[in-house]
């Protein structure tokens, strides 16, 4: 059990960087070079959200520690907007411009092609709904007290 624990965290690890190269191979087609690739998933993951950067965090919307860096990258580029909260002016709240709209529209059209050719292959979505089962229950168990001591 330990080897194929190991396995899948390994594995996790592999994956995701390589969708951020897949993220940026796109970004570079849309000849986007004024957000990076961890930026572009930030915009992504928030959606239509009105939300504060803390809640980026909460969320699972951006994984690391320097989510404050890249909400002000992503506003000089014009992609947020970002403003104090009228009730707790220690708290950011942080929404997306037309621009930010835009290119979440396109990272959405280049997940539904890589969702069309997932057809061409011998994954099903009944297999990527085991693993979306398999990874949530990890979280779970990641989040557990006394595991991550």
């Amino acid at each position: 059990m330990s080897d194929h624990y190991l396995q899948v965290i390994l594995l996790i690890e592999r994956l995701h960087r390589q969708f951020l190269e897949a993220v940026k191979l796109e970004l570079d087609a849309l000849q986007v070079h004024d957000a990076n690739n961890v930026q572009a998933l930030l915009l992504f993951n928030m959606g239509d959200a009105d939300i504060s950067v803390g809640e980026l965090i909460s969320r699972g919307y951006y994984l690391g520690t320097n989510v404050s860096y890249n909400v002000k990258k992503l506003s000089e580029s014009g992609y947020l907007v970002y403003e104090r909260s009228e009730h707790d002016r220690r708290s950011i709240r942080v929404r997306l411009t037309p621009k930010g709209r835009t290119l979440r529209g396109r990272l959405s059209d280049m997940l539904n092609r890589h969702s069309g050719m997932l057809g061409l292959t011998q994954i099903k979505d009944a297999d990527l709904e085991r693993t979306a089962v398999t990874l949530q229950q990890l979280e779970r168990f990641w989040m557990r007290p006394g595991v991550s001591r």
